[in-house]
């Protein structure tokens, strides 16, 4: 069967802008003729696409055809830079054409931290960043709404590559004075039940995995129970390690560098005279395992992305 592009388009700008009339905005016409085009393109599927809600959302027929939507802005961009302008009166003030859209979905550690620098390297290319919880990112490939992910999960979704580009590092921390107030005796699972502790968002769960592992290792004493301590919400990578400084609490430090990279951020780490931040546990270490997963289309511009992202990553992060 034949898609009509424009009808393509129309979705995908939708779903993108969350409502017909932004969409109507970026495509230069009416909110009537972007809710014609839509309701042709359902027409011709036999389903609906989205849920008049707001934000748009697509339903299960809509995501496999934004998936189609998107593959043919790109490929259709890349053809038109390839190609050049026809003659004058395509491009009468020879401006260079305009550039591929390539969006991503990428977890907040690696967004504040190693990313920016590897997109910085690739010209000619504006990217659609859509910030998620790093086990939640992948979710939004296959509703056609990225076309790659920094994600946790190995395992590649339908229609997808998974690479791995290096761990996340994390250690538990927090200032002298907290250590020394809530944890005299050490982060015993008593004292990790009281002291209050930093997570990202409702769906971090670094913080809490760490005490399951404590728990479980103290399984064979009586009556062990995980830790569930008093918690701060702090969705803000820069301000999360602002409230470890601060002393709101304890959290997950990180994540930290591999050899020879720096992070801005994080300069100085744990133990740092002007942070005064400390480890609650020598030996503890975190790793969550990062993986690139990406749509699989013949793509240059996507190729160019995904070698930047992985350069930068096997820079910036410890490879085990």
């Amino acid at each position: 069967m034949r898609w009509d592009s424009r009808q393509l388009e129309a979705l995908a700008a939708v779903v993108a802008e969350g409502s017909f009339e932004a969409a109507a905005r970026t495509l230069h016409v009416t909110p009537s003729a972007v809710g014609q085009r839509v309701r042709a393109l359902e027409n011709a599927a036999g389903s609906v696409l989205v849920r008049r809600t707001r934000p748009v959302a697509p339903t299960g027929p809509g995501r496999t055809l934004l998936r189609l939507a998107r593959q043919v802005e790109l490929l259709g961009a890349e053809a038109s830079r390839e190609l050049g302008p026809r003659d004058a009166d395509d491009d009468p003030d020879g401006a260079p054409p305009r550039p591929v859209t390539v969006p991503i979905a990428v977890n907040a550690d690696s967004l504040a931290t190693w990313v920016m620098r590897a997109l910085a390297r690739v010209e000619g290319v504006c990217f659609d960043l859509h910030r998620e919880d790093q086990d939640r990112t992948v979710d939004l490939l296959p509703a056609g709404v990225v076309m790659a992910a920094i994600t946790s999960q190995r395992e590649p979704v339908q229609g997808c590559t998974s690479t791995f580009l290096g761990v996340t590092r994390y250690r538990p921390a927090a200032t002298r004075e907290v250590v020394d107030r809530w944890f005299p005796d050490g982060p015993t699972l008593e004292a990790l039940g009281r002291a209050p502790m930093l997570v990202f968002n409702r769906a971090d769960d670094l913080q809490d995995a760490w005490l399951r592992e404590r728990a479980a290792a103290a399984a064979s004493t009586p009556g062990t129970v995980v830790p569930d301590p008093p918690r701060h919400h702090v969705p803000s990578t820069p301000e999360y390690v602002d409230g470890i400084r601060r002393g709101l609490g304890w959290g997950m430090w990180g994540p930290l560098p591999g050899p020879g990279a720096r992070f801005g951020m994080l300069d100085g780490g744990p133990g740092d005279p002007g942070g005064q931040v400390v480890l609650l546990d020598d030996d503890a270490v975190v790793d969550v395992p990062i993986y690139l997963q990406q749509w699989k289309l013949r793509s240059t511009v996507l190729d160019r992305v995904a070698a930047a992202l992985r350069h930068e990553a096997r820079r910036a992060l410890p490879q085990r």
